[in-house]
């Protein structure tokens, strides 16, 4: 609800007492979740700018520019709340508003990707609920994807018990079309304004208000959307039809607030007034009040201002595909939102009153748990590698998400190239254009240094888009914290904002969309902070589509340099210490020059294969790429560039800006990496043997047959299988 001091800001610029009406509709406006009042002031600094940049944040989904008039549209939204109380539909809601998203722009989804977040999986006293969540969550995007024909290519997902009795449910969408037929967004005086799709119902009511707290025991269910995916692919052809024939001037999706936010901030748009009806919206039900349809949140509808002109073809086409749809209104004046109801106006405000919600201004404190002196590990003795890298490897932070992904129909639509379960997954735009995207987070490391941590997503998801050999071009964010007005995750969040500028200034990369998600927390505490980072890359020619798969022959090399940098680590998670040492740290300059070096050797067709180091470090790498190859790999640690002063720290650090390269052509391999000026070194080749051997100083350090390191890495499948 709004606060006391919202409400006499209200009073005061409408020179009146609103109505009931209208403090519905500014109370869903002016929500968190709607009016971004605590992170506005922040995120405007973020870099939007660019040379493929068509559309930038602000709207449904941002465009970029990618060659020969095409253009792709991407955006990533949540539905946290909701799918931590019904997950199956929660999570389908959120793939359904997503798309919604990217057809407003006129273009077709052609891939979809989520992030995911749930507590652990593996301690039996808090599994069943987790388990319970992650089944029905991944449930939910494969029934809706697979049910409109758009592929879920690619995915990640983190475990941590800061989200008990919690989760968080990210969804990406892509679109691709040409850049004439994005939607212009204006309008005309007299414009008929057009709601198609689902009658209003009674569900998603209060939806937006119910994401801008923190979540209850008293679990909110009537908030909880219904998905129709059956509906929304027709809505997806009907829509790109009707723009195609250049019936539409402007399209919006109905996320979160209803009719209420989606007419105000298109009026706000458009700069133009509205007058609507309530009267003449199709309803699921009878005996629906105002207050009601204006705020309902019921899935797959989109409102549409068409020309009168053209109103008569828009109909046709609806028609042809079954969709039901109601003139609710027409373009008149220039700002206010004029609602009728049974011939009597029952609420009239200012469109610019409504979507710009007076900003708040939160403290922001250091959290003091970062000041506590982190507890050393120099005790801690070694009695096996072995059975350290097989429990890594079992951890589902690291391991196999197969079980994710064989749910989901990543190949309809034929556009698929590189799938799920690689750096990252590429889409084929035509015969010799491909886009690439990878979301990343790391919660551990943004919980221990939300600054750092920040830069370390960025540089992940960078790095894992350039090893399919793209060129990263656009940035999409996705922040999630728990309650703003604890001063102390608000530092946290201002401390990511910061990283994103400071890296995407440096790198000239933008960001083209993303979204802000407070509140998520429970009743027990609040979330690790999350910021989740997709990366947009772009590939010109298909012989530079790279895999991470090693084959017989390769010689293995490292690029980049380890450091001892534990903390955050899964490896010190998993022995008890947490929160000992230093998050890795990102130097810009390394992580560019890197990323540029790997980029090269691509384009000059000198490598088989590049794979990123991250979670479970250099130990977690080498045996993710001996089992995708299923091959031997021998390698001597000694010789890979660190200042490590233990094998184990060598081998589960998680510094950043590192590759493992494969090539048959050394030689000019080192003599690039050299003029390049980059941190590097020959560090053994791929075998025969199906045996991951890695020494040091001619000791064994770790020796273990492929099929184990197999068995071990496909645990989160037992895991789930069982259930």
């Amino acid at each position: 609800m709004l606060t006391r001091k919202e409400e006499t800001y209200l009073q005061k610029k409408l020179g009146r007492r609103p109505n009931l009406l209208e403090i519905d509709m500014i109370d869903a406006e002016w929500s968190e979740h709607c009016s971004y009042k605590s992170s506005k002031k922040y995120i405007r600094s973020l870099p939007s700018h660019g040379k493929r940049v068509v559309v930038g944040p602000g709207y449904d989904a941002g465009v970029l520019e990618i060659g020969d008039d095409d253009v792709i549209t991407v955006h990533i939204e949540s539905h946290n709340h909701p799918s931590a109380v019904e997950p199956y539909g929660g999570a389908a809601t959120g793939v359904g508003g997503v798309i919604r998203d990217i057809i407003s722009m006129g273009t077709r989804p052609i891939a979809l990707l989520d992030a995911l977040r749930f507590s652990s999986l593996n301690d039996e006293n808090k599994t069943s609920k987790s388990k319970w969540l992650f089944k029905n969550v991944v449930k939910g995007i494969a029934d809706y994807g697979n049910c409109i024909g758009v592929p879920t290519v690619a995915g990640e997902v983190e475990f941590d018990d800061s989200f008990k009795d919690y989760c968080l449910v990210d969804v990406a969408a892509i679109g691709l079309g040409k850049r004439a037929q994005i939607i212009s967004n204006h309008a005309n005086e007299g414009d008929q304004i057009v709601l198609a799709g689902n009658p209003t119902g009674k569900d998603g009511i209060r939806g937006a208000s119910f994401a801008s707290k923190l979540l209850d025991d008293k679990e909110d269910r009537s908030a909880v959307q219904i998905p129709d995916p059956f509906l929304e692919k027709l809505l997806i052809e009907a829509t790109i039809e009707a723009s195609k024939s250049n019936c539409i001037n402007a399209i919006k999706d109905l996320g979160g607030g209803g009719l209420s936010c989606c007419l105000s901030e298109m009026s706000h748009l458009v700069e133009k007034g509205f007058e609507v009806d309530l009267a003449a919206v199709h309803t699921k039900v009878a005996d629906m009040s105002p207050n009601e349809i204006m705020i309902s949140e019921s899935q797959e509808r989109m409102v549409y201002i068409i020309n009168r002109k053209k109103l008569s073809r828009f109909k046709e086409i609806f028609n042809k595909y079954g969709i039901t749809y109601s003139i609710i209104g027409k373009v008149h004046g220039q700002d206010n939102l004029n609602i009728h109801f049974q011939g009597k106006s029952i609420a009239n405000i200012s469109c610019d009153l409504m979507v710009n919600a007076p900003l708040c201004y939160r403290k922001s404190k250091k959290p003091g748990y970062l000041n506590r002196t982190k507890k050393g590990i120099e005790m801690y003795k070694v009695k096996d590698y072995n059975s350290i890298l097989l429990d890594l490897l079992s951890n589902p932070n690291i391991g196999n998400k197969d079980w994710v992904f064989q749910q989901y129909d990543h190949e309809v639509g034929l556009r698929t190239v590189i799938k799920p379960g690689a750096n990252a997954s590429v889409i084929r735009v035509n015969d010799n254009k491909f886009v690439s995207i990878k979301l990343d987070g790391n919660c551990k490391h943004c919980y221990l240094d939300p600054y750092f941590g920040t830069l370390g997503c960025l540089s992940e998801a960078s790095r894992n888009v350039v090893c399919t050999g793209a060129e990263p071009i656009g940035i999409i964010d996705h922040l999630q914290f728990g309650s703003p007005e604890n001063p102390q995750i608000y530092w946290t969040f201002r401390k990511s904002v910061e990283a994103i500028i400071d890296f995407c200034n440096y790198m000239k990369v933008p960001v083209v969309g993303g979204k802000v998600s407070f509140y998520n927390e429970t009743m027990s505490s609040p979330i690790k902070p999350s910021p989740v980072i997709g990366t947009i890359g772009l590939i010109k020619d298909s012989s530079h589509i790279t895999k991470c798969v090693p084959t017989f022959g390769d010689t293995l090399f490292i690029l980049g340099k380890t450091y001892e940098e534990l903390g955050g680590t899964e490896y010190t998670d998993s022995i008890g210490y947490s929160e000992y040492g230093n998050v890795p740290k990102v130097d810009l300059e390394i992580d560019r020059k890197n990323n540029s070096a790997v980029l090269a050797l691509i384009q000059h067709g000198l490598i088989d294969f590049a794979h990123d180091c991250s979670k479970g470090g250099i130990g977690a790498a080498l045996a993710e790429l001996a089992i995708s190859g299923n091959v031997g790999i021998d390698i001597d640690l000694e010789k890979i560039p660190n200042n490590c002063s233990r094998p184990d720290y060598l081998l589960f650090s998680e510094s950043h800006s590192r590759f493992i390269i494969g090539s048959k052509q050394r030689n000019r391999v080192k003599e690039i990496l050299r003029s390049k000026r980059c941190i590097f070194s020959e560090i053994g080749e791929v075998e025969t043997t199906k045996i991951l051997n890695l020494h040091h100083s001619r000791k064994e350090i770790i020796n273990l047959p492929v099929n184990d390191l197999a068995c071990n890495y496909n645990t989160i499948n037992h895991i789930m299988d069982g259930t």
